[in-house]
């Protein structure tokens, strides 16, 4: 009996598009791979536990030395990579600093080129994605956070509103932190729960910046009157896009499903510490939504 082929080992990796506006019209970072000759989107395997947006920030930032903020999601390519098979998730993405690029084996060049010019330099599955990042219209992510993993109603003898985050929920907080950061978040919001605030401070001391409590998003307050619930998320998200700064939201699973009707996103139950994501245009349309499984 001849032996049984061997199983081609599959990985993840996640990568980005990053445009900017050029003399010329839009402009695309390439990285060049020296082991193939080739022009490539940058991207990179996932670690251990990490998100896939996180990632892509991540290697962008190794391969090219180009820091990056994700954007919206482009979708999945699938195909081999020397004797493995690999599915890449793909985001838009926003140069926010330019530091010095080190060439290695993987990367040896990098360089700004116009879209025309990368176009004729990609494979088709990346000309696709290509197109699509520079024919989507300008976004900016909210982020929808439901609270880490907290004590236990039945376990608890104080007030709900005091109630904490379990050992889990503060690791659920903490690996928040590096997502929040991918997405460029720069206002937090949350209800007044002490579970909820403590589900972004970690991220709110890394980035000197102050969570804002709302009553109106508590338990408490939200079952009494959800239409102020869906009102004050409007309010804040309108508020994000025009000063174009990425917010991050933090509530509670009754409350979730009318914080996520305020941008038309269909609910479905989300674990604690789950992050989901709606990247509003201009007017404040949602173009795109992601979800976000904790990593704790």
């Amino acid at each position: 009996m001849s032996p049984r082929p061997k199983k081609s080992k599959k990985t993840t990796s996640a990568g980005v598009v990053v445009v900017r506006n050029g003399g010329d019209g839009p402009e695309v970072l390439l990285a060049h791979r020296a082991d193939r000759d080739e022009w490539q989107l940058p991207h990179g395997a996932l670690g251990p536990d990490e998100y896939p947006a996180v990632c892509a920030v991540r290697t962008t930032l190794e391969l090219t030395g180009v820091g990056i903020r994700v954007d919206v999601p482009l979708g999945r390519v699938s195909g081999p990579d020397g004797h493995r098979s690999q599915q890449v998730a793909y985001w838009r993405a926003v140069a926010v600093s330019a530091g010095r690029h080190h060439p290695g084996d993987a990367v040896d060049r990098v360089a700004w080129m116009t879209a025309t010019k990368a176009a004729l330099l990609l494979a088709s599955e990346e000309r696709a994605l290509l197109r699509r990042a520079i024919e989507l219209p300008e976004a900016l992510p909210v982020v929808i956070v439901r609270h880490g993993r907290a004590m236990l109603r039945a376990d608890w003898s104080g007030r709900d509103q005091a109630r904490p985050l379990t050992s889990r929920g503060r690791r659920q907080s903490e690996r928040l932190v590096a997502l929040l950061e991918a997405f460029g978040v720069g206002r937090l919001a949350s209800s007044t729960s002490n579970r909820c605030m403590k589900t972004l401070q970690p991220f709110a001391r890394l980035q000197r910046l102050d969570v804002v409590g709302w009553t109106t998003l508590s338990e408490e307050q939200a079952e009494q009157n959800l239409k102020a619930v869906e009102k004050l998320v409007r309010r804040l998200a309108k508020e994000a896009v025009e000063s174009d700064t990425p917010l991050a939201i933090c509530g509670h699973r009754p409350v979730l499903p009318t914080m996520l009707a305020a941008f038309g996103i269909p609910y479905r139950a989300l674990r604690p510490g789950t992050a989901m994501v709606a990247h509003l245009g201009p007017a404040g349309e949602t173009l795109a939504v992601e979800r976000h499984e904790p990593r704790a």
